[in-house]
């Protein structure tokens, strides 16, 4: 039972720990724009995986389609 009561205050001090330290790096990526390529690169990225499930999704289901039903 303490554990899960150590859990729970754990994760409602999170945000308050997180957010007591600065964090330059992002600032100065801030300031020189570049934070603006590591997001475009991470949206590319993450279009690019959902297009590949898709893209798998639908050869799957066409491979289903082509198989005798069950029973």
């Amino acid at each position: 039972m303490t554990k899960i009561v150590k859990l729970i205050i754990g994760l409602v001090m999170l945000p308050a720990m997180l957010t007591a330290q600065p964090v330059e790096m992002a600032d100065t990526m801030r300031s020189e724009g570049k934070i603006y390529v590591v997001v475009a690169i991470l949206l590319l990225i993450f279009a690019g995986l959902i297009g590949y499930l898709i893209m798998l999704d639908r050869k799957i289901s066409k491979i289903e389609k082509k198989l005798p039903p069950e029973g």
